[in-house]
């Protein structure tokens, strides 16, 4: 090739790549800040494959801002600290209303010519992070640190999707936006399993999982994690716009593509305002995605926190109210051990039913035996209970002042009370494991998961009948569960007629079930449902997959070297190869290509399901896509039809916002069968 056509080749290469990352910064923005996305998953997964062909053949081109590097490079030997440009403060806390009382009338002295009006907004419990932006363009991401030196975490930022490399709209010439880096406390229960399966100690809190994951070195490892984040004010700040409150300044922040707080009370004049907000934070904290541990309480306009300024560690503008935890006090009657589906032994605390946090508690995990012996927990004794990140139900302390001679301390088995074999600690651990692959315990969670809704769906195969088909020996391993005929299942107790050919009719339509329920049900260590997708899409087969390298693995989207070991830990094991061709002999589909292809374009256009359907949801959305049709979760604009079943809810009111077009299940059966 001539040097002249090199050239033009190069050039329109390097026009594609900026073309490619515009287009996906667009895509990013509308599917996480708009929930409006205009282009299916694939679609998008090709732009990103092509933009990152392009990026390896021209390593000089690759940017710091290029959506290929949400998932960063090489694992960091160690943080470079940064200096803020303005520095972080940190806010005055109280749990007493009088205190918040006393602010506002601080505030009032002050400013005795000033009406005064207020903000409230929920006080993320995570951890506190600046980014910088400059020319709307994010150059770096970094901790509190002191105040004034903080930690560049930029690496592990960018692995967080909701955060947008290029600010959308006006922005100034350089600001610092201030945030909270967040663990959902789904992620956080999530997160906590697989570390206890893989004896690791579980994170106290969601709090603490948050900055550990930001403190990763690698940050293929932070992007497994799934973390999130919410604005809420800026430091240095340099250009237009300008905002004369705060409320237009969380304004600006959504419009720009950078997420914020879920709900903001505005509240004038009166202290009572500001106590009543507190209150109906506290009715409704429970429901955000983040745990809340209070309300942060700021003055709204930004003169007036200008003239009354700061002391030397927090704004004299603002503070912070911390609900108290809600904590109860019951009896620990037994401490049982649960073996889980990788033969880990938890120790759980058998409870007297006490209400925390709105839910009845019963049982409380020990986590291990180290727990255990650190905080002195006996069988017997009066403990305090809380839920540890509002999600799980904790064992915080024990009533050593209300202690007996009748509680002893608690010992861990030396076998296991499932299988009775000799239970094993591996070095450097500090889990206890069951290492009998025929376990019963073991079985039984292995085919929990295997028919949980999130996996292979199989109605009316739940603990109980799980546990009747494993003692009465009809089942020993999964695929077991295929062979099942309807004499087998009459045998059982409880079992008549009619609930026999349900389960039986359940089993058989988990044969044909989508590729990415069966990489899930497997239970693959670090797989979730979001990379089994993902996986399936790329591999379309069980065996592609079984084949993969490490390194072709960690080419794939949110697939970093930890979750690339573990799969390929689990196709190196002879016992899960033949658990495979078990399932492919009673005719399991382990590939994508057997689901039937597009019949029509009869629905055509983009769908969203909502509300309870009297089938399977996932059996509506493959008859769409089989007509033609795309699926999403968002309504926007662009939506075609909405599928409302019993109990739809907000989507059915953005829907009619949007002149959706809505459908009930029977206008539905209708355009899939007209004769009806």
């Amino acid at each position: 090739m001539d040097k002249h056509c090199h050239q033009k080749y190069l050039n329109f290469d390097k026009e594609r790549i900026a073309e490619l990352r515009r287009e996906m910064e667009r895509h990013n923005q509308l599917y996480y800040q708009d929930a409006a996305p205009e282009i299916s998953d694939q679609k998008y997964d090709a732009l990103y494959r092509e933009l990152l062909d392009l990026e390896k053949r021209y390593p000089s081109e690759i940017s710091p801002d290029s959506p290929t590097l949400k998932i960063g490079g090489k694992p960091l030997g160690e943080f470079q600290q940064v200096q803020h440009v303005v520095p972080m403060q940190s806010l005055s806390n109280t749990y007493s209303e009088k205190e918040v009382l006393e602010f506002f009338n601080r505030l009032q002295k002050l400013l005795p010519t000033k009406l005064l009006s207020f903000t409230l907004e929920p006080k993320v419990d995570g951890v506190a992070i600046t980014l910088l932006y400059e020319k709307g363009r994010l150059v770096r991401g970094a901790t509190r640190g002191d105040g004034t030196t903080g930690d560049d975490v930029t690496q592990n930022i960018l692995t967080i999707r909701s955060i947008p490399r290029v600010l959308r709209g006006l922005h100034p010439e350089v600001a610092e936006i201030r945030g909270e880096v967040f663990l959902p406390r789904d992620a956080f229960a999530i997160l906590n399993t697989k570390r206890e399966e893989k004896g690791e100690l579980p994170f106290a809190n969601p709090r603490n999982a948050a900055a550990g994951s930001l403190k990763q070195l690698d940050a293929q490892v932070v992007a497994t994690r799934g973390l999130d984040v919410i604005f809420y004010g800026f430091g240095a700040w340099k250009g237009e716009p300008r905002f004369q409150t705060h409320m237009e300044f969380l304004v600006f922040l959504k419009a720009a593509g950078l997420p914020t707080p879920p709900r903001i009370w505005e509240t004038g004049e009166s202290p009572n305002e500001i106590l009543s907000a507190i209150h109906e934070l506290e009715a409704v904290r429970h429901n955000f995605p983040f745990e809340t541990d209070g309300a942060v309480i700021k003055a709204n306009i930004l003169e007036h926190r200008e003239m009354v300024g700061s002391t030397a560690k927090a704004p004299r503008w603002a503070i912070a109210f911390k609900y108290e935890p809600e904590r109860a006090e019951t009896i620990l009657h037994k401490i049982t051990i649960q073996v889980g589906r990788t033969g880990v032994i938890t120790p759980v605390a058998e409870l007297e039913p006490v209400l925390v946090s709105g839910s009845t508690v019963s049982r409380a995990t020990l986590h291990n035996e180290e727990e255990i012996i650190r905080k002195d927990i006996r069988e017997g004794d009066r403990i305090i209970v809380e839920k540890a990140g509002e999600v799980i139900p904790a064992v915080v302390g024990v009533r050593k002042d209300l202690r007996t001679d009748q509680q002893q301390p608690f010992h861990m088995p030396q076998k296991c009370p499932s299988c009775h074999q000799n239970l094993h600690r591996v070095v450097g651990q500090v889990a206890i494991r069951c290492i009998n692959p025929q376990c019963p315990a073991q079985i039984q969670r292995r085919l929990e998961h295997f028919a949980s809704r999130g996996a292979m769906d199989i109605d009316g195969l739940g603990e109980a009948m799980i546990a009747q088909l494993l003692e009465s020996g009809l089942v020993k391993k999964i695929p077991d569960i295929y062979v099942l005929k309807k004499e087998d299942l009459l045998q059982l107790e409880r079992v008549g007629e009619k609930s026999a050919g349900n389960l039986l009719s359940a089993i058989h339509k988990s044969k044909i079930q989508p590729l990415w329920r069966l990489i899930f049900a497997l239970g693959i260590l670090n797989i979730g449902t979001s990379s089994a997708r993902v996986l399936a899409q790329k591999y379309g087969s069980i065996m592609a997959l079984a084949k993969a390298t490490a390194e072709e693995l960690q080419e794939t989207e949110d697939v970093g070297a930890i979750v690339a070991s573990s799969i390929r830990e689990f196709f190196s094991d002879a016992e899960s190869i033949r658990l495979l061709e078990e399932l492919e002999k009673q005719g399991v589909q382990l590939t994508d290509a057997a689901i039937p292809q597009k019949i029509d374009d009869s629905l055509a256009g983009t769908w969203v399901l909502t509300g309870t359907l009297s089938i399977p949801r996932e059996e509506a959305a493959n008859w769409i896509r089989l007509r033609g049709g795309h699926v999403t979760n968002n309504i926007s604009k662009k939506t075609s039809y909405l599928l409302a079943g019993q109990e739809a809810g907000s989507k059915l009111e953005k829907a009619q916002h949007f002149g959706v077009k809505i459908l009930d299940e029977e206008q539905f059966q209708k355009m899939i069968d007209p004769s009806k």
